[in-house]
């Protein structure tokens, strides 16, 4: 990745312009226009760590090609089944890919074997993008009170399910009143588990 392509994804997450990015760095705006124009591959090492401040990794080791360096935090514990109450202890960090560091939040640790079907077993990571809609069919981090599963969530009519790929782990049944009264709310997405024994 060239430091052109890091301008323009600071650019893209926080909305600032070459102004407020030369004023937060220390640098002209003149210099952060020949970055943005590809003409300097390289920054200052004081430069470079105010710059990994305000993207969230090392962009020194981005720049020379080491990718190793993507990592997201594991916020906490949901369970594969019910009755977890919400534990968002930080437990950590997980190596991701360039294009998962852009797509995801965090991961969360799994605790149960409801959704073993869809290869998510005790002990899995979860990778969770934040997000409080969720297409229907698709796995999500749910949060019923106090609690907090994961779940494939189906919306027919009036009615949520948070279905199991476990058939010994029954599904759960919400009508409207009770999404809005409990509440019944979407996390996150749920975009791949990885166990890593």
């Amino acid at each position: 990745m060239e430091l052109k392509d890091i301008i323009k994804q600071l650019k893209e997450k926080t909305g600032y312009n070459n102004a407020t990015i030369a004023r937060l760095l220390g640098v002209s705006k003149p210099t952060v226009g020949r970055w943005v124009d590809g003409d300097v591959y390289h920054l200052k090492e004081e430069t470079a760590g105010k710059l990994s401040e305000l993207l969230g990794y090392d962009v020194t080791k981005v720049l020379n090609n080491d990718l190793a360096c993507f990592k997201k935090p594991i916020l906490g514990m949901v369970k594969a089944g019910y009755d977890l109450f919400l534990d968002s202890n930080y437990l950590g960090e997980s190596e991701v890919t360039y294009d998962e560091y852009n797509n995801g939040d965090f991961f969360l640790e799994v605790v149960g074997d409801s959704m073993i079907g869809d290869g998510i077993v005790d002990g899995s990571l979860i990778y969770v993008r934040k997000s409080s809609n969720i297409q229907s069919g698709k796995i999500a981090v749910v949060q019923v009170g106090d609690e907090v599963t994961v779940k494939r969530v189906i919306i027919k009519d009036d009615t949520l399910i948070l279905e199991a790929s476990n058939p010994s782990v029954k599904n759960r049944y919400f009508s409207k009143k009770e999404v809005m009264e409990l509440p019944v709310k979407i996390i996150g997405s749920v975009l791949y588990s990885k166990t890593e024994f």
